[in-house]
Parts: C-alpha cells; sequence; structure tokens
C-alpha cells in the first residue's frame, strides 16, 4: 500500500499512530476490557506501545495491517485497522479507550475505514470477529451493516481460546444497520 492514508469524519481525524502516542496507547490499554477482548499482550507494557507503533509502518508499507488512530479534539479515542489484508479480504478491528467510549466515536471512525475499504481499496469482503460476549464490538458492527455468520468454537485468542462470533459485510450490501441475536 505504501504511506499511511490519513481519513476525516465530522468529528475525527484518523492517522497512524506515531511515537508520540505511545504513552496514550499504554494508558488506555491498560483497561481489564481492552486486555480481554482484544488482542494485546497482558500485562501491557509501555515497550508493547512502542513496538504496536513501529509495527503500523511496516503494515502500511506491506499493505497486510492498515492502522489509524482514532483522534479527538486532539485525544486519542481508539484504534481502528484493516487486519490480513488479502485476496481482496480484510478484518476489521477496532478499540475504543474508556473515556470515548458510548459517543458513537468508533462507530463513525470504522465506518470511514469501511468506505476506505470498499472505495480506494477495492476489498470485496470485510469480516468483524469478536469474543462471544463482547456486546459493545457486536453494537458497532450492527450499525455499520455485518450481516452475522456464526460462532467459532474456540477460534480466538486466550488460553483457552475463546469462542468467537463473526460477521461479514460485502463491498455489495446495503450499509444499514443490521440486528442480529448471537
Amino acid at each position: 500500500m505504501g504511506d499511511p492514508v490519513p481519513l476525516r469524519t465530522p468529528r475525527l481525524f484518523l492517522t497512524a499512530p506515531t511515537p508520540a502516542d505511545a504513552d496514550a496507547i499504554y494508558e488506555a490499554c491498560q483497561d481489564p476490557l481492552i486486555q480481554r477482548f482484544t488482542t494485546v499482550p497482558a500485562p501491557y507494557t509501555r515497550e508493547d506501545a512502542a513496538v504496536f507503533v513501529g509495527s503500523v509502518v511496516d503494515g502500511w508499507e506491506s499493505g497486510a495491517e492498515l492502522v489509524w488512530a482514532v483522534r479527538s479534539e486532539g485525544a486519542l479515542a481508539g484504534m481502528v485497522g484493516l487486519h490480513r489484508v488479502a485476496n481482496g479480504a480484510a478484518e476489521l478491528g477496532y478499540w475504543a479507550s474508556p473515556a470515548a467510549r458510548g459517543a458513537g466515536l468508533i462507530t463513525e471512525a470504522a465506518r470511514a475505514v469501511v468506505e476506505f475499504a470498499f472505495g480506494p481499496m477495492r476489498l470485496r469482503r470485510l469480516e468483524w470477529h469478536a469474543v462471544v460476549g463482547n456486546d459493545a464490538s457486536a453494537r458497532v458492527a450492527q450499525k455499520l451493516g455485518f450481516q452475522f455468520e456464526g460462532v467459532r468454537r474456540q477460534a480466538l485468542h486466550g488460553d483457552p481460546p475463546f469462542d468467537g462470533w463473526i460477521a461479514g459485510l460485502l463491498a455489495t450490501d446495503p450499509r444499514t444497520p443490521t440486528r442480529w441475536d448471537a
């Protein structure tokens, strides 16, 4: 892919995270919900944050991992990314810092990334995965129009592995909110 592509929404600015974000990422990733429901290491150290920021450059250069820091009024609100980009498909992932939850910021950011994926990137399919029970993440996916596809038993991070929900969104699908019971 090459250089990171910044995205704007009415309330947000999405850019690749930089070394200046490492402390805010470290602080956000101390949250027990981020540690439980995402693939960040637990415990999460400042070094983990620095390594993560450094890996973003490689991901953009290869085009396989595109990650944006979600910025609201200059503060880090979370992360959103397209992971395992290959063969016209990718996985959409996101997390919100505790202070940014409940304001629709991650939905707004993820919507911008979905439009980028199906627009300039010309992807045909996005997948969403979440640990069973991560209702907040499911609400975002539903607002974006993802269609529930099932439960993958013991398929996600964890020891032992967690059961995971999976949903998909095709480039040809409407981007209207859906409702599904897992």
